[in-house]
């Protein structure tokens, strides 16, 4: 039996005792009402014949005057019957009973009320309530604390007096406790009970102490989530971003092999650590939303990049389809909605093994200046079951046996995609048939944020656009985004169509500017472009590439005005319309990574970059990640390094790793505010703790920004350009804009 049943079954015989002690309490009443009328009775008769009153040895009295004293003691019978009986109901009550009448004198009390009393011959009928309480107090009997029994006494009389409905709880010396209830009757006494609530204190108390224990298990728990997860990270780090740079280089088949399988393998661990950090925040309730202003286009763009390189390995054409008339800047958590577009954009790449992976984003006015916003994720891979649908977003859900032989995952990235989707108040759904692909969308209303830096308003010069492309879904998103500036598109799915219509010229007019993909079958778009140069054709090619970096050694790339990564941000779109009645900029003999990079000192000067890490692999990770840019960039051990490199470089950004010796990086910030120029400076925090608490005493600190290990290079870059300061020259290449 529980303890909560224990009591439960101990309230129910206290409720019958009270309600067997109330129905002879009122038997008692009745027949004191009755013996009272035989008296009135008797007295009467007795009145009504004075002159019968017989001498002594005279007659017996009449048969009416017995039969009244007959009746008279049969009643006072009963009274004392039903008085025994009340009082036998009231001590079978577990609790303390007292009645005390108007002048707060004790009539009666049963025996549980006057065990607190044993061996106390003062305790007894007459004496008064607040005597009995100093009894109590100045026999020890009760627990005083600091108090002394005089003001024990008049603190608990305060309580009475003043809310009745205190219910004060005394504890008594042999650790039981009692609660007081004091409640006043019609007639004027006062009627005491005593409960004794020692379960339930006690059982209060290990609930308390089961309480603390499981927060301090909750803080070790997230003490030890914190710690694992810097400890991974920071060698992870060195794993996956030495794998990335590895499999750049120049290697044969089983080294890139091998590369790509430890870069894989690093980037699925961490994978798994995110996913259990993410699921036991959400678990406790610890998970909040950030809103800030950012760009949704370029959130997805960088996720899509970010994704390229598995999907290029499968052929699988990644595409994107913005609302050309729908806002780009909105107020909402990055970090959450990124994750959310990487869920689920990573699962239709991960189960895609030909096609197509298209992103949706559409929306609509809500009023209140926000949108209703609505991203759907299509994929042609293998779709779900329709037995299996409703539980695809549930935790450790996976779509069947066979596919978790073949694809791996923690089975948590859907259930944490659901609960973020939840928190920014929003709902997600899933539509799929099996073998023929899925599609999984969410919506979520965000309110617009302030407009972000306008394109400068230059005039499109470009009238006719030859858009080259052998997906006809990318050709339809190009040709709306074209037609929406007020250029005719003209449509091509293979380079040899578009060779053959550009050596007889359109029959829309002259050809300004070619849009071509670079990945197509037959004739590439570097293949496009150095054929129309063979043949004398001038018309600026602009190649759309998911992989720029496969461009160094193809001879077409030498005749490419520009070269956009896949996906396109319609920014970048605009500007390279905007400037392609321009001529070419010069070209240089200094290459980095295949591409032209101008360094003229004329430009400006290079960008200075402060970074303070003490992992030696950390650093060499960071400088291979920039290598070949034109950056000038200082390192620092630790946080005392970096405050002295401060004043001596004057940097215009800094990454600051937070956990360093002799002084950690947030108390290296704090210092840097203070110095001249500190409070202007970007300070971007570079670390591999990973949770809630640990971003918010990161900003707290002083930093402006917060990155966790490992860092990917887009991400990276895109941090480094959005503080390039004005007068420093572009680090990455001028002539080639890769998004």
């Amino acid at each position: 039996m529980t303890l909560f049943d224990k009591l439960a079954q101990e309230r129910r015989a206290r409720l019958v005792a009270e309600r067997l002690a109330e129905q002879a309490r009122r038997e008692a009443d009745a027949l004191r009402s009755q013996c009272a009328a035989l008296a009135r009775q008797l007295a009467n008769a007795t009145q009504a014949s004075p002159g019968d009153t017989a001498p002594e040895g005279s007659a017996p009295q009449t048969d009416s005057v017995v039969r009244s004293q007959d009746i008279l003691n049969a009643a006072r019978q009963s009274v004392v019957i039903a008085e025994r009986r009340l009082w036998d109901s009231v001590n079978t009550i577990h609790d303390g009973f007292a009645v005390f009448d108007s002048s707060e004198r004790l009539v009666a009390a049963n025996q549980a009320f006057l065990k607190s009393f044993n061996g106390l011959d003062e305790a007894r009928p007459g004496i008064r309530y607040t005597r009995m309480l100093e009894l109590l107090a100045w026999e020890g009997r009760v627990a005083l604390g600091d108090l002394t029994p005089a003001d024990w006494v008049a603190q608990l009389m305060r309580d009475l007096q003043t809310d009745a409905a205190s219910r004060p709880v005394i504890e008594m010396q042999d650790g039981t406790f009692v609660r007081l209830m004091v409640r006043g009757t019609a007639g004027g006494d006062l009627v005491v009970l005593a409960r004794d609530i020692t379960e339930s204190v006690r059982h209060a108390a290990e609930l308390q102490e089961a309480r603390l224990r499981a927060e301090a298990a909750s803080r070790a728990k997230s003490t030890f989530l914190a710690n694992m997860s810097h400890e991974i990270r920071t060698p992870m780090n060195g794993v996956v971003g030495m794998a990335e740079l590895l499999v750049e280089t120049t290697l044969n088949d089983e080294q890139r092999l091998y590369a790509e399988t430890i870069r894989t393998s690093g980037e699925a661990l961490l994978s798994i650590i995110s996913d259990v950090l993410d699921f036991s925040k959400i678990e406790a309730d610890k998970l909040k939303l950030r809103p800030e202003p950012f760009d949704l286009e370029r959130c997805i763009h960088e996720v899509m990049i970010l994704l390229q390189a598995g999907a290029r390995k499968r052929a699988i054409n990644m595409m994107l389809d913005y609302d050309l008339f729908l806002p780009t800047r909105f107020m909402a958590d990055p970090g959450r909605v990124r994750q959310v577009l990487m869920n689920l954009i990573g699962n239709a790449v991960k189960f895609t093994e030909a096609g197509h992976v298209l992103i949706r984003v559409v929306g609509m006015e809500t009023g209140a200046n926000a949108h209703q916003l609505t991203v759907t994720v299509e994929d042609t891979g293998i779709g779900i079951a329709a037995d299996h649908l409703d539980g695809v977003f549930g935790e450790f859900s996976q779509v069947d046996e066979q596919a978790n032989r073949r694809f791996e995952g923690t089975g948590l990235g859907l259930a944490i995609t659901r609960r973020l989707v939840e928190l920014m108040g929003g709902r997600i759904w899933v539509e799929s048939e099996l073998g023929k692909g899925s599609c999984f969308g969410f919506s979520f209303v965000a309110p617009l944020a302030e407009a972000g830096a306008v394109l400068p308003a230059d005039p499109i010069c470009v009238q006719h656009v030859l858009v080259v492309d052998d997906q006809v879904v990318n050709r339809t998103i190009l040709d709306r985004q074209l037609a929406a500036q007020g250029i005719a598109v003209t449509l091509c799915d293979s380079g040899e169509e578009a060779l053959t219509l550009l050596c007889r010229q359109g029959e829309d007019g002259p050809v300004d500017l070619v849009l071509a993909d670079h990945q197509m079958p037959g004739m590439n778009g570097l293949d496009l472009a150095l054929r129309l140069h063979e043949a004398g054709n001038s018309v600026p090619v602009v190649l759309l590439s998911s992989s720029p970096a496969d461009l160094q050694t193809h001879a077409g790339a030498a005749h490419l005005r520009a070269v956009l990564q896949k996906p396109v941000l319609r920014r970048d779109l605009i500007r390279q319309l905007q400037g392609a009645g321009a001529p070419l900029p010069a070209r240089t003999e200094k290459v980095a990574e295949g591409l032209p990079m101008p360094h003229d000192d004329e430009c400006g000067r290079p960008m200075r970059i402060l970074t303070a890490e003490d992992n030696q692999t950390n650093r060499l990770v960071f400088q291979k990640m920039l290598s070949g840019l034109d950056l000038d960039l200082v390192f620092a051990a630790n946080g005392v390094e970096a405050v002295e490199a401060f004043s001596r470089v004057a940097p215009d950004l800094i990454f600051m790793d937070i956990s360093m010796p002799e002084m950690d990086g947030r108390e290296a910030t704090r210092k840097i505010r203070q110095m001249p120029g500190g409070a202007q400076v970007a300070i971007v925090a570079l670390t591999a703790h990973a949770l809630d608490n640990d971003r918010a005493d990161t900003l707290a600190a002083g930093m402006d920004h917060y990155l966790t290990k490992p860092v990917r290079r887009p991400v990276l870059l895109e941090m480094i350009e959005r503080y390039r300061p004005d007068d420093a020259r572009p680090f990455q290449p001028a002539m080639r804009q890769i998004a």
